[in-house]
């Protein structure tokens, strides 16, 4: 199942849940404005390439449109939408007045030079420049893309607009960024994780962890869950796979990955087949990479207790199903990945303020924002007597729905 299809499937399981009228049903599930460009740019050597870039804003009845740009080969106008309304429910979830949008041009980021990358970001910038906004539309990283995009993007909006720092987060600190960003996303992965445990009266330091993905999400999770006693036994990525039933050196890893760009032949773990770490013996799976690797095929092989889906909709509705027969719990993306887009809302916030935080100030925020959700979270579960994913759905949908009619849908 595609992930436009998994999270329409999610958004009416919890849109029955809310007794939803049949209409606000289906106006919710429509995307405000769907954007396709063609962007084209001079390579380095001369030559022309075309490429097609997408925006997906979806809703913007709590707020401003807010989601990332992705640079990716496998970039659609499916995938797009359903990131997109993925970001409504999780900006929802999380309280910030934003609604929710995503973007990404269709291309292999690392087949093109900076300079490349850079004409390709103005161009895309230029042809969607008068259609995103400060409160209309804010854009952020996504994969593919880092800080160094984001101030491109801010150059050229600003050609157009004037000085706006507010345009984009996730941008350098020299820019206006906000201190806290980069491990944003990761430490509140951490922050979920620990409320989850919590709840079931266990605690990080007693517990073994697999982490699938070992970007800027994954990496920062590990180091975290270190840092507070985690015992991380695996951990994969596209270059491959190391594992240590002891506990891998997290800091020391980090290094060798730098120093080699490889997990491999790392000297405090073995080496492993990058497959085998969705089945890894462990008591916490975190995927932190691409959607959908969690399928009908492999969900049987899951020997953790819990899930943490740090990626966005790594877990396919049919391996759902398997992994709650088999009791697992699942802590659902758009509340278990929500730190990056909340302290992207942080930065957004000061720079529209002219006034910067802090790092303290922001982790401070960023586990009050954390624990408060997922305590809405589960108050919805015991609410609707469903699971964690339902329950995220249900908070994050009936506050748009809320918002909505209270604008004056039916007018």
């Amino acid at each position: 199942m595609n992930a436009l299809a998994a999270t329409s499937r999610n958004f009416r399981r919890a849109a029955r849940l809310l007794n939803l009228d049949s209409k606000l049903e289906k106006s919710l599930l429509i995307p405000f404005r769907e954007i396709k460009v063609e962007c084209t740019i001079p390579k380095d050597d001369g030559t022309l390439v075309s490429y097609v870039g997408f925006r997906v804003q979806h809703d913007n009845s709590r707020g401003p449109m807010k989601g990332g740009i992705r640079y990716h080969p496998e970039v659609d106008p499916d995938e797009v939408n359903a990131l997109a309304q993925l970001m409504t429910w999780k900006t929802a979830v999380a309280d910030i007045p934003y609604g929710g949008a995503k973007g990404g041009i269709g291309c292999n980021p690392k087949d093109l030079s900076k300079s490349e990358l850079e004409r390709l970001t103005r161009v895309f910038t230029q042809k969607i420049h008068d259609l995103i906004g400060v409160q209309t539309d804010v854009p952020a990283p996504d994969m593919g893309t880092n800080a160094q995009t984001m101030a491109w993007i801010l150059d050229e909006y600003s050609k157009f607009h004037g000085h706006s720092p507010a345009i984009v987060t996730g941008k350098p600190i020299d820019l206006g960024g906000s201190l806290g960003r980069e491990a944003a996303t990761g430490r509140g992965v951490v922050y979920a994780t620990k409320a989850l445990l919590e709840e079931h009266g266990k605690s990080v330091k007693d517990l073994t962890f697999a982490i699938q993905g070992f970007g800027n999400v994954g990496s920062w999770a590990g180091r975290l869950l270190h840092e507070q006693g985690g015992k991380v036994v695996a951990v994969s990525d596209i270059t491959g796979a190391v594992k240590n039933s002891n506990g891998l050196d997290i800091p020391s890893l980090l290094k060798h990955k730098e120093d080699t760009g490889s997990l491999k032949n790392f000297s405090g773990g073995d080496d492993m087949p990058a497959e085998h770490l969705l089945g890894q013996e462990c008591d916490v799976l975190i995927p932190c990479a691409l959607g959908g690797v969690l399928n009908r095929e492999n969900a049987q092989d899951v020997r953790a207790k819990y899930i943490i889906e740090a990626a966005n909709h790594p877990t396919d509705p049919d391996a759902d199903e398997i992994l709650s027969k088999n009791g697992v719990i699942v802590l659902p993306d758009i509340y278990a990945n929500s730190g990056g887009v909340t302290v992207s809302y942080f930065e957004w916030v000061q720079n529209i303020q002219g006034f910067m935080w802090d790092e303290e100030k922001v982790n401070r925020e960023l586990k009050k924002y954390m624990t408060r959700a997922f305590l809405n979270i589960k108050n919805m579960c015991q609410t609707h007597n469903c699971d964690l994913r339902m329950g995220a759905f249900t908070l994050g949908v009936n506050r748009v729905a809320r918002a909505t009619m209270l604008r004056g849908w039916e007018a």
